[in-house]
């Protein structure tokens, strides 16, 4: 077919041998940082989980998968997040699809409030449709006592499911978005000379043309569904999962024996490694690679048409905002614990800027991922070009240690942490910095790590190597090379993918709820913490003001790459 190459994805060409020189001896720092900060942690864990008294054992385990009580919340983990992925890929796939191929009005500020919705912490969606969807929802109300119908059941499958496919199905949509970027016109233009045109051309032609992108994004959304505890323990109200249990464990067993909830990250840690190596070989069996010379032009929606499809767009984008609307609306509201009382009012903002608590975790909300960024950008971008352009065996174990924090839920590596950086009872004594800012930035940049990572290999082998090997060729030395010349050609790339990382960051719940001080606390934490002590006014100011924060980001991001589209590839 003209203008499109589609080929099978030949391996990276790279010298198994190791030669030692500059670019070498960073690796080795960066697989240096990568053992203490990752593998250490982990293999700590490891041994609290086998090792009581000074003695081999496996008790734990056994207890865990012996005991209905613990093992069936492993299983409900399964469902809801099965059914959370199967329902993000069903729709961010669809909305992918339309607003690759379909041109309307307001669409980059649709993008935005898509990213926002998948952006904010999970569980404020859970709090969100708890006041929208609760037995006293503002919802439910209205549908029990003006229209008479029954009441909805919020809690338990439904609303972890719900929170999840709203939550996630945007980071679909966004991996759709970008894969559909990569298609050449010209393989649509065949498919309609043979006919081949509306849904029998997306399920032949397109569909297997994204499969790679949509395997990537399933396993993502299922991890992130799966490690999620926010959401279950706001709106589960009983059903009991997994990442659940291990944080209820952990909390009860600071101070004691922490063996049982040292097994439990470990099994995580399992499950999480296997889904990882089975979608690596699935996406290897479906890899290919798209040249697109003629990108496909979204075309203007005209006729009956129109009605069907924007009303599709927008009732789903409503329903995904529809949380963070709500909360921005009460946070105006006034209140008094968990009642709202008629009339606005300031005053939850007002008590947000004037309490030492609140003041201190919106600092810690710019100051800590902002720390976190630098050490990201530093490893990321140096390993990303070590792995591509000095391609050995240490880049390749580097670039593979890389990858687990993609995978490992971040309740575990907060766990992890605290049980290697710990001196007090239950630590290892070594490098004690649990309670500093120091640990959250780690764990913030260990986390976000593998997004630069990747973010940054795409754009290097964007960029032809004869440029650098030119300016060799002229006297520059390889690193004066790669500091004036490659950097700076994948400048835009690196800060699009720093704000990308920064919003991630400063959304992150799972790992700072174990790590944070009271010197240490963020927003996310401040507002999870507001949910549960029922002070709703200020959680939502604290909510709005996130927001606020991540729609100026994307906002930044939208300028500096200078693209109306936000997608990742």
């Amino acid at each position: 077919m003209a203008g499109v190459a589609i080929e099978k994805t030949a391996k990276v060409k790279g010298s198994s041998s190791l030669n030692w020189n500059m670019w070498t001896t960073i690796t080795m720092v960066v697989f240096v940082i990568y053992l203490t900060f990752l593998v250490y942690p982990i293999l700590t864990v490891l041994s609290k989980a086998v090792f009581v008294d000074g003695s081999f054992t496996l008790s734990s385990f056994t207890e865990f998968f012996t005991n209905e009580y613990y093992s069936q919340t492993l299983l409900n983990s399964v469902v809801v997040s099965s059914l959370g992925t199967l329902l993000s890929l069903l729709l961010g796939s669809v909305m992918g699809y339309l607003f690759a191929m379909f041109d309307f009005r307001g669409k980059p500020l649709l993008q935005i409030l898509i990213v926002v919705a998948s952006m904010s912490p999970p569980f404020v969606g859970a709090y969100s449709w708890i006041l929208l969807l609760g037995r006293s929802g503002v919802i439910t109300t209205f549908f029990v006592n003006v229209l008479h119908l029954p009441q909805i059941n919020i809690y338990g499958i439904p609303g972890i499911v719900l929170v999840f496919t709203l939550q996630l199905f945007p980071l679909v949509f966004m991996y759709v978005s970008g894969a559909l970027k990569k298609v050449d016109s010209s393989v649509l233009e065949a498919a309609a000379s043979m006919g081949c045109t509306g849904v029998k051309r997306f399920f032949s032609v397109l569909l297997p043309l994204m499969t790679p992108t949509i395997i990537a994004s399933a396993l993502l959304v299922f991890m992130k569904s799966f490690a999620d505890f926010g959401t279950p323990m706001l709106i589960g109200e009983g059903y009991r999962t997994f990442p659940v249990t291990i944080y209820q464990e952990f909390i009860s067993e600071v101070g004691g024996n922490d063996t049982f909830a040292a097994a439990l990250a470990i099994i995580a840690i399992v499950i999480a490694m296997l889904l990882f190596f089975i979608q690596q070989a699935i996406a290897n069996k479906f890899s290919f690679t798209m040249n697109s010379l003629h990108p496909i032009e979204p075309s203007p929606v005209h006729g009956w048409k129109k009605i069907p499809l924007l009303g599709f767009v927008y009732f789903i984008i409503a329903m995904a905002i529809l949380p963070q609307g709500y909360l921005v609306y009460t946070s105006f509201l006034k209140t008094s614990g968990m009642i709202f009382v008629p009339g606005y009012s300031f005053n939850s903002y007002i008590q947000v800027f004037t309490r030492p608590g609140f003041t201190t975790a919106i600092f810690n909300t710019l100051r800590i991922p902002l720390i976190a960024l630098v050490i990201v950008l530093f490893i990321g971008v140096t390993l990303a070009y070590v792995a591509v352009r000095h391609r050995n065996v240490l880049t390749k174990l580097t670039d593979t240690l890389g990858m687990m924090p993609y995978i490992i839920p971040g309740t575990v590596l907060g766990i992890a942490f605290i049980t290697a950086f710990n001196s007090g009872i239950g630590g290892s004594g070594f490098l004690a910095i649990t309670g500093t800012v120091t640990i959250m930035a780690v764990s913030f940049a260990m986390r976000r790590l593998p997004f630069t990572v990747r973010s940054s290999e795409a754009i290097l082998r964007q960029i032809p190597i004869t440029i650098e090997e030119a300016a060799e060729s002229l006297g520059s030395s390889r690193f004066n090379t790669f500091l004036k010349i490659t950097v700076p050609m994948m400048a835009s790339g690196i800060v699009s993918g720093a704000i990308l990382t920064w919003i991630t960051m400063i959304t992150e719940l799972s790992t700072s709820i174990l790590l944070y001080t009271v010197k240490t606390k963020t927003m996310t934490v401040a507002i999870y913490t507001e949910v549960l002590r029922g002070n709703y006014g200020t959680a939502a100011a604290l909510s709005t003001i996130l927001i606020l924060f991540t729609v100026l980001s994307l906002i930044l991001f939208m300028k500096v790459s200078g693209s109306k589209d936000i997608t990742m590839s």
